[in-house]
């Protein structure tokens, strides 16, 4: 079975929609009734709203016992202005959908469909539209709502477009898949002078420039293998905007990444390290705020496999380039309960790069992430 041609018209104007009005993480509030009034007539046996925030899941049940199979997609935005002149372009000053995730919540509604016209033979199928993938808190809330236990499944695949990869290639590899990154807020704070006479105050000027090159100097990135540590400067900023006065505090953002879990506590503990000696150094106050963690995402070895073999089965053309990726994604959290798998599906070779304000996902990439997910089931449910 597959979409109609009346399917794939009223998705790509479903995908459009949501283009147009995108919402940021925590704010999908009315994406997600538009997710729910689009998955009412398709008569699933439960639809499960607010989950973990504005998350949605759907789920059939079949009558003969089996296993349950989770297709997570992503609600949310991005906080940035869209620079497009395409007639479905964000209404939303400063939003955009500008990582494809309008698209990949519309491949899941492409599912439902198949699903609703031909319910799976044993166990179940659970169709998670999960809020706040970009700034890490989604997946952590949904598992944390004591609903999810409800519909916990046994096997979980996610999909992601893929710029810069051929027009509807799947790039399908187990292991290592994404890295787990988290952001630091340094704030140094020590005293305001008058410009003539800085000595009567304590800046945290040099302790600001100095850390610095010192903590990228602890994680310069290289090959994507064992130990792999990133620190990027993210943000900066000293004092007031203004001459009469030096500053009296002084702030850093910084990304910390690796490739596995079990090494983000030593970068952590370095660079904050790093922040503690300066201060005393500098005779400043050093405080510390964490942001938008992620946890590493790793393809389980059986998942992989089954998304592999859906794809062989359609026909489809496959690889193994680009994992794993130094970039986050939201998905490595459920790795810790089922055997899970993401693979990536290209969306042209020609096309703006992920959050890049010109971004679109091409509508012609909703009808092959519907098969292949579509074939997934099948393989696994019957």
């Amino acid at each position: 079975m597959s979409l109609s041609n009346l399917d794939v018209v009223e998705l790509t104007e479903f995908r459009r929609h949501l283009h147009r009005h995108p919402e940021v993480s925590g704010q999908e509030e009315g994406t997600a009734a538009k997710v729910v009034g689009a998955l009412v007539p398709l008569n699933p046996d439960r639809i499960l709203t607010g989950l973990g925030g504005h998350g949605v899941a759907a789920v059939w049940e079949a009558a003969e016992p089996g296993p349950t199979v989770l297709f997570r997609s992503e609600l949310d935005a991005l906080p940035i202005e869209e620079l497009s002149d395409a007639p479905h372009r964000s209404t939303v000053a400063g939003k955009g959908h500008l990582c494809g995730h309008d698209g990949h919540s519309t491949i899941l509604l492409g599912l439902a469909r198949l699903i609703a016209r031909d319910r799976p033979a044993r166990g179940r199928v659970v169709l998670l539209f999960q809020p706040a993938e970009e700034d890490g808190s989604g997946a952590a809330a949904v598992l944390a709502d004591a609903r999810f236990a409800e519909i916990r499944p046994d096997w979980a695949f996610s999909l992601h477009n893929m710029p810069g990869l051929p027009l509807g290639h799947a790039m399908i590899a187990s292991g290592p898949a994404n890295c787990a990154s988290e952001g630091l807020r340094v704030v140094f704070r020590g005293r305001t002078a008058h410009a003539s006479a800085p000595e009567t105050g304590v800046s945290p000027a040099f302790a600001l420039a100095a850390l610095m090159p010192a903590a990228v100097a602890t994680g310069q990135g290289g090959a994507l293998g064992p130990g792999f540590r990133l620190v990027s400067l993210c943000h900066a900023r000293m004092g007031e905007p203004a001459f009469g006065i030096t500053p009296g505090e002084g702030e850093l953002w910084l990304t910390l990444r690796t490739l596995a879990d079990a090494d983000m506590a030593a970068l952590r503990d370095e660079v904050m390290g790093l922040a503690r000696r300066l201060a005393a150094d500098h005779g400043l106050e050093v405080e510390f705020s964490h942001h938008d963690p992620f946890a590493a995402c790793t393809n389980d070895p059986q998942a992989t496999e089954a998304i592999a073999r859906a794809v062989t089965a359609l026909g489809l053309p496959q690889g193994d380039s680009g994992w794993p990726m130094r970039a986050s994604e939201d998905f490595g959290r459920f790795g810790g309960m089922a055997k899970s798998a993401m693979f990536l599906l290209g969306a042209g070779e020609s096309l703006p790069a992920l959050h890049n304000p010109d971004y679109d996902f091409p509508d012609a990439l909703i009808a092959p992430g519907v098969a292949i997910f579509d074939r997934l089931r099948r393989d696994l449910l019957g």
